[in-house]
């Protein structure tokens, strides 16, 4: 037999053999990168069930994992009114949680910790709606008017500051006499802004913002405005009446409103209609149209819904008529319940 043939079998034993050791190598490898991703994975956030009440028990939903966890764990968080800023509750580690007096005027997030023979992960939930008291709001700065008292200006109202764990703002704007006194409701005045009307001439003006939580309502009223003028606006024209205008319909199409209202005056010229939208927590935002009267008609506008009041809430809008003369209308309103799309 050959030399060279003698010594094959020799050399083919070492390379199967060297072939073993990096197959059993890519074995374990691979067996611990399935180890390591066998730890469970959140598929699906957290969620808080339960009222965020003081006082009330809220409990932690788990959420979806992969990976079959074996156990979970919870830390309770506190945050700030905006959901930010969160940190630990100290003991606050079961799946159920009671909302303390401490948390009010807050918001409450909960991590859950899902584990098993692999490892662990946590997911956090989104934050909770601001946590109300057990009692009606309190106010600790009262609501005021800015603006100029004067006939076709507008009027806007503050909310002032509460506590609590407010959850909604409702107004009512009052005409009083001279003194501030007397005081009767405006019918459908019940926005954040009102327009001055020549009806209010020599008359104050204020504003009931109430408050509500989960507990219930309160009420605080503002200083009343100094005496109504006509200020400047030219001269009304003889038998001149102050325009009306009354809502049809308010609706909203993706995100474009469209509004029906019918229009009514006895002069020649063009009235101007000023639309204000409103929303609770955002900066109202206000545009103007110009309607010839016929002397009277039903006339639709619509527009863009701007991107700060794209959101779940209560959307107000208002109208009011003004005449060339400065003759005002009365404000009327409809509101629209928002869902966030």
């Amino acid at each position: 037999m050959n030399i060279h043939q003698k010594r094959w079998p020799g050399r083919l034993g070492a390379i199967l053999a060297a072939t073993a050791v990096l197959v059993s190598a890519a074995i374990v490898t691979s067996g611990a990168s399935a180890r390591q991703a066998a730890a469970p994975q959140s598929t699906s956030q957290p969620t808080i069930a339960g009222q965020v009440r003081e006082g009330r028990t809220v409990s932690a939903r788990n959420g979806n994992w992969n990976n079959s966890p074996t156990g979970f764990a919870y830390q309770w968080q506190q945050c700030d009114s905006t959901g930010a800023g969160c940190n630990p509750i100290s003991g606050a580690t079961s799946k159920t949680y009671t909302v303390a007096t401490a948390d009010v005027d807050h918001t409450l997030k909960v991590a859950v910790t899902a584990t098993n023979a692999d490892g662990s992960s946590t997911s956090t939930s989104q934050a909770s709606s601001v946590v109300s008291s057990s009692k009606a709001p309190v106010s600790t700065a009262s609501p005021s008017i800015t603006g100029t008292a004067k006939v076709g200006e507008q009027l806007t109202v503050s909310t002032g500051t509460w506590t609590g764990g407010v959850k909604s703002f409702s107004y009512q704007w009052q005409v009083c006499d001279s003194s501030g006194n007397s005081c009767s409701a405006v019918q459908d005045a019940t926005a954040k802004t009102y327009g001055v009307r020549t009806a209010d001439t020599g008359k104050t003006i204020r504003v009931v913002v109430t408050a509500t939580n989960l507990a219930g309502s309160t009420n605080a009223t503002t200083s009343p405005t100094s005496v109504v003028t006509n200020g400047s606006a030219p001269a009304p024209v003889t038998r001149n009446h102050a325009p009306t205008i009354a809502f049809r319909s308010l609706a909203r199409i993706g995100h474009r409103i469209y509004a029906r209202f019918t229009l009514c005056d006895d002069g020649t010229k063009n009235v101007t209609v000023i639309e204000h939208d409103v929303m609770a927590g955002r900066l109202g935002y206000t545009r103007r149209f110009s309607i010839a009267p016929r002397p009277c008609g039903t006339h639709a506008k619509n527009w863009m819904l701007i991107p700060r009041f794209r959101r779940t809430g209560k959307f107000t809008v208002t109208l009011r008529a003004v005449d060339k003369s400065g003759a005002s209308s009365r404000t009327v309103s409809r509101t629209l319940r928002f869902h966030a799309v």
